[in-house]
C-alpha cells in the first residue's frame, strides 16, 4: 500500500478550521467522492460543507453550502452512483442530484426532518439485485441469472446459466414486495447489549408500512474479561463487514488512548430438547429446533484508538469454503478492511480473522506491528490521522481525509503484500476489470496497478473472453469493452494509439444506431425485422460495387424523414463522409500501425457498418440533397459519393467476416493513392487532450495537489506522436459539430478524455435531441469558463471518448441496478 497522491486546501486560519467536528466521507460506484468540512465565519457561525470530485481531478472539487444546521453525520451514494443523501445530527435529511447532468453543479431538490432526532446512519433501499463475487472462479468466465417470481401464489425460482462472470439473483422479494434489513443498534456503552432488529418495509394501500422483529442481541467478549471490563467503556465503530451481508458485524469498543476491535457472526444453531420433552413428543427429538445466535469469531489485542473504519464493497461470500479457495487461489481484494489509528498509520486487517495483512504509515518512522499500544512513546501535540475512509468499490485505492481536511489516496496492491508470479496478478486485474465490465462500475481504481507492460496482455486476454459470449451478450458489453480498451491502451506508449481507433469506433457505433433508429417501417404491422436489420442483412447479401444497385433492394419509403430533420443530422453525415475519404485515403501506408485508424483497414464490421451508412446518406440526399456531405473535388462532374462506396466495398469483400480474408488488390491501392488528387483530405484532430492523473502516477512517487488550482503535472508515458490539437488552440464542440460561424453557448468538458461540447443544444429538432441524450446522462461534465470555436475540425473520435466512469455510448449503462442488461 503506497501513496498516490493527495490533494490539499489552501492554507487555512486557525480560527476559521474546526478539526474537533466529525467528517463523513462517500465513495460512488462511478468514482465520485463527497466529503464534508467544518469552517467558523467571522460571527462564530460554523458552515457545513459537502465537496464532491472526480478521483481522475481531485483539484477540480466543487462545494456546495448544505444548509445544514449540526454536523453532518451521514452521506450515502444511491447505488448508481449520481444521488447522494446527507444526514446530519438535528434530523435533517437531503438529497442532491446533479444539474444538467453536471459533475460540478449539485442541488438538493429532496429532504426529510426528523425533529430533534439525530440520524446516525442512513442507507438507500435495496434495488432488489444481488451480486455475488465468487473467486474460485477467478479467470474462469461463468454467469448464473435466478429469476424469482410469483406464479399462483407460490414462489418460483428459475435459473439459467449464462456465458459470464457472476451469480446474479433478485433476494428478498415476497409477494407482498418486503425489503427486509436488519439494524444493529447501541447505547454507546460497551457495558449494554448491542441489539439488532429486522426491519421490512413494505406498501399497503399504497401507504408505506414498516414492521419490525427483534433479533438476538450481544455483548461484547471485552466486557466480560474482568481485567478489561472497564478498560473500553464506548463502542465507537458498528458496521456489518458487507453491504449486503447481515450475518457477520465488526464492533470497536475505545478509550481515550486505545481500542480493541471485535468480529461476529449470526448462526444458525440446534437447541438442545430436554429428554421429558422427547419422551412427551418423540417428533421433537427427531427434528431438532433451530436458533439464531451471534458466535465471535475474532478479536485483536490491544490497539492504538481507532479514528475510521472503512469496509469492503466486493460482494464476496464470507463461508469457510470461499475463504480457503481465497486463500489458495490467493486473490485478496475484498478479503480486508481498513482500520485508521490516531497515530496516522492505517492497517489492512482480515475482514473475519482480523490478522493484518498491509500497514501503511503517514509519518517516515513506521513502528513494529506487533509493538504494544501502551508503550509507544506519546507525541508532542495531536497526530495528523485520517477520521473518515472509504475504501474503493473494487477494494484497490482508500481515501482518507484527515482532521486537516487533506485527502489522501491510496492504492492498495491486489497482492496485499503478498508475492505473486506476474501471470497470475494479471489474472486477477482482469478479473476485476470483468466485474465492471459486468455490472457497469467505473474501474479508474483498478488502472491505478497496470503498468505499461501490463496493457497488452491486459487487452488481448479481455477480448478473448468476450469472444468467448453469447451474441446477445456481446452486444451489451459492446460499448464497455471498447471504452476498457481505451482506458487501458492510454497507459502505455505501445498502444496509445489504439486509443483513436476505439474512441472512433464507438462513435461509429453511436452515429450507426442512431441513424438507423430514425428509420420508420411502412406499414405498423411489420413483422420480424426492423428497417435497420433489413438494411444490414441487405448491405451484407449484395456486394455490388454500385451504389444505385444495392439502393434500389431496399424500401425507399422506409427512409422518408422530416426535411428539418434530415438538415439537422447533416453535421453528423458529414462526418461519416469525412472518415471514409480519410480511410481510403490512409490505405497506401497501412503497414504503419501507429498511423491512427490502421485497425478500421482490416475490420470488416466496422467497414460494413460504414457501408451501411453510404447507402442512407445517399438516400436521404435524394430527398434533401442539402444534407449530403460536401466533398472538395477537383472536377465538377465527380461523383464523390458513387467513388467512395465503390471503394470502400472492395476494401470490405477482403476482410468482411463472410469470406476469406484477403489483402487489397494493387488496383484498389492504385486507386486510393490517387484520391487526394481528386478530393480534399479532410484534416484530423484525433483526440482531444487530457489532463488526467492515472497515466502520470508513478510508483513511490505521490503526487502533491492543491484544491482549486489546476496542477502542472509531468508528462505522461502516452504522450501521443500524432497530430494532436494543440493546448493553446480553441476547443471545438466534438459532440454537436456545429458548421461554421454557429453561435456557441457555454462549454463543457469530459474530465476523463478532454471531450468538449456545448451546455445548451443550439437545436431543437427530436432526432439531434436522441443523439445528445445518447452522451449527456452517461457523461459527467463540468462546465468550463473558455469558449468554444465557431468553426470546428474534423474530431472523429473525439464525440466518442467516454468521460469519467460510464463509458456507455450506445445505450443507457448497465449500472448497478441493472447489471448486464
Amino acid at each position: 500500500m503506497d501513496l498516490a497522491y493527495v490533494c490539499e486546501w489552501e492554507k487555512w486560519p486557525k480560527s476559521t478550521h474546526c478539526p474537533s467536528v466529525p467528517l463523513a466521507c462517500a465513495w460512488s460506484c462511478r468514482n465520485l467522492i463527497a466529503f464534508t468540512t467544518d469552517l467558523r465565519s467571522d460571527d462564530q457561525d460554523l458552515t457545513r460543507t459537502i465537496h464532491i470530485l472526480d478521483t481522475e481531478h481531485p483539484w477540480d472539487v466543487h462545494s456546495v453550502s448544505s444548509q445544514h444546521h449540526e454536523a453532518i453525520t451521514c452521506l450515502e451514494w444511491d447505488q448508481s452512483g449520481s444521488r447522494l443523501l446527507s444526514a446530519d445530527a438535528d434530523g435533517q435529511i437531503k438529497c442532491w442530484s446533479m444539474a444538467d447532468h453536471l459533475a460540478n453543479s449539485w442541488e438538493s431538490c429532496l429532504g426529510s426532518m426528523v425533529e430533534g432526532d439525530p440520524i446516525v446512519a442512513l442507507s438507500w433501499l435495496h434495488n432488489g439485485v444481488k451480486l455475488a463475487l465468487h473467486v474460485e472462479k477467478v479467470g474462469v468466465l461463468s454467469f448464473y441469472k435466478v429469476c424469482v417470481s410469483v406464479v399462483s401464489e407460490k414462489c418460483r425460482i428459475d435459473t439459467e446459466i449464462l456465458p459470464s462472470l457472476f451469480m446474479r439473483c433478485t433476494t428478498d422479494l415476497s409477494r407482498k414486495d418486503k425489503f427486509p434489513a436488519i439494524t444493529p443498534t447501541a447505547d454507546g456503552s460497551s457495558a449494554s447489549p448491542v441489539q439488532f432488529y429486522k426491519v421490512c418495509v413494505s406498501v399497503v394501500s399504497e401507504k408505506c408500512r414498516i414492521d419490525t422483529e427483534i433479533l438476538p442481541s450481544l455483548f461484547m467478549r471485552c466486557t466480560t474479561d474482568l481485567s478489561r471490563k472497564d478498560k473500553f467503556p464506548a463502542i465507537t465503530h458498528l458496521k456489518f463487514l458487507a453491504r449486503d451481508m447481515s450475518e457477520q458485524v465488526l464492533l470497536c469498543a475505545s478509550s481515550p488512548t486505545s481500542s480493541l476491535v471485535e468480529c461476529w457472526s449470526l448462526r444458525k444453531e440446534g437447541l438442545p430438547v430436554n429428554n421429558i420433552f422427547q419422551q412427551i413428543s418423540p417428533a421433537v427429538g427427531d427434528k431438532q429446533p433451530m436458533i439464531l445466535k451471534w458466535r465471535i469469531l475474532s478479536a485483536t489485542n490491544d490497539l492504538d484508538r481507532v479514528s475510521a473504519v472503512a469496509l469492503p464493497k466486493l460482494p464476496i461470500s464470507l463461508t469457510n469454503t470461499d475463504l480457503k479457495v481465497a486463500s489458495d487461489t490467493q486473490f485478496y481484494p475484498g478479503l480486508g478492511l481498513a482500520l485508521a489509528f490516531h497515530d496516522g498509520s492505517v492497517h489492512i486487517v482480515h475482514r473475519l480473522s482480523l490478522q493484518t495483512m498491509v500497514v501503511f504509515y503517514s509519518s517516515a518512522t513506521p513502528r513494529s506491528v506487533d509493538e504494544p499500544a501502551i508503550k509507544r512513546p506519546r507525541t508532542t501535540g495531536p497526530a495528523v490521522h485520517f477520521k473518515a475512509m472509504q475504501l474503493s468499490w473494487t477494494s484497490l485505492a482508500l481515501v482518507g481525509i484527515d482532521n486537516h481536511g487533506k485527502l489522501s489516496m491510496l492504492r492498495i496492491s491486489p497482492s496485499m503484500g503478498h508475492a505473486l508470479e506476474v501471470s497470475l496478478a494479471l489474472r486477477h486485474l482482469l478479473f476485476l476489470l470483468e466485474y465492471c465490465m459486468v455490472t457497469g462500475y467505473d474501474w479508474w481504481d483498478i488502472l491505478l496497478h497496470v503498468q505499461p507492460g501490463m496493457v497488452q496482455s491486459l487487452v488481448e486476454k479481455l477480448h478473448e473472453e468476450y469472444t468467448r459470449q453469447s451474441a446477445a451478450l456481446q452486444q451489451v458489453l459492446s460499448t464497455r469493452i471498447l471504452a476498457m480498451k481505451a482506458s487501458l491502451c492510454r497507459l502505455s506508449p505501445c498502444t496509445v494509439t489504439r486509443v483513436c481507433d476505439y474512441h472512433t469506433k464507438l462513435f461509429l457505433m453511436a452515429v450507426s444506431s442512431t441513424l438507423k433508429s430514425l428509420l420508420c417501417p411502412h406499414f405498423l404491422n411489420t413483422p420480424d425485422k426492423s428497417p435497420g436489420d433489413r438494411l444490414t442483412e441487405i448491405c451484407a447479401k449484395i456486394t455490388d460495387v454500385d451504389i444505385d444497385k444495392v439502393m434500389i433492394n431496399l424500401k425507399t419509403e422506409e427512409f422518408v424523414l422530416d426535411m428539418n430533420t434530415l438538415q439537422a443530422l447533416q453535421q453528423l453525415l458529414q462526418w461519416v463522409g469525412d472518415f471514409v475519404l480519410y480511410l481510403l485515403a490512409s490505405l497506401p501506408n497501412q503497414g504503419s500501425s501507429l498511423r491512427p485508424g490502421h485497425s478500421f483497414l482490416r475490420d470488416g464490421t466496422s467497414l460494413g457498418m460504414l457501408r451501411e451508412l453510404m447507402v442512407v446518406i445517399r438516400i436521404w440526399g435524394l430527398l434533401k440533397p442539402s444534407c449530403l456531405p460536401v466533398y472538395t473535388a477537383t472536377s465538377d462532374t465527380q461523383d464523390s459519393m458513387s467513388l467512395l462506396f465503390r471503394l470502400l466495398t472492395k476494401l470490405w469483400i477482403c476482410c468482411r467476416d463472410e469470406g476469406p480474408s484477403s489483402e487489397p488488390d494493387e488496383a484498389l491501392v492504385d486507386e486510393c493513392c490517387l484520391l487526394p488528387s481528386q478530393l480534399l483530405v479532410p484534416s484530423l484532430d484525433w483526440l482531444a487532450v487530457s489532463d488526467g492523473l492515472v497515466s502520470r502516477l508513478q510508483p513511490k512517487q505521490p503526487l502533491r495537489l492543491c484544491f482549486g488550482r489546476a496542477p502542472t503535472l509531468p508528462g505522461s508515458a502516452t504522450t501521443l506522436q500524432l497530430a494532436l490539437r494543440a493546448q493553446g488552440q480553441p476547443k471545438m464542440d466534438h459532440l454537436r459539430r456545429p458548421a461554421p460561424g454557429a453561435p456557441c453557448s457555454r462549454p463543457v468538458l469530459a474530465p476523463r478524455c478532454g471531450c468538449v461540447t456545448m451546455l445548451r443544444s443550439p437545436n431543437k429538432t427530436t432526432a439531434v435531441k436522441q443523439w445528445e441524450q445518447r452522451w449527456i446522462k452517461n457523461c459527467l461534465y463540468p462546465v468550463l469558463g473558455e469558449s468554444l470555436a465557431p468553426t470546428p475540425g474534423f474530431s472523429p473520435s473525439a464525440a466518442g471518448h467516454i468521460p469519467r466512469s460510464t463509458h456507455h455510448t450506445l445505450q443507457p449503462p448497465g449500472g448497478p441496478e441493472t447489471p448486464g442488461t
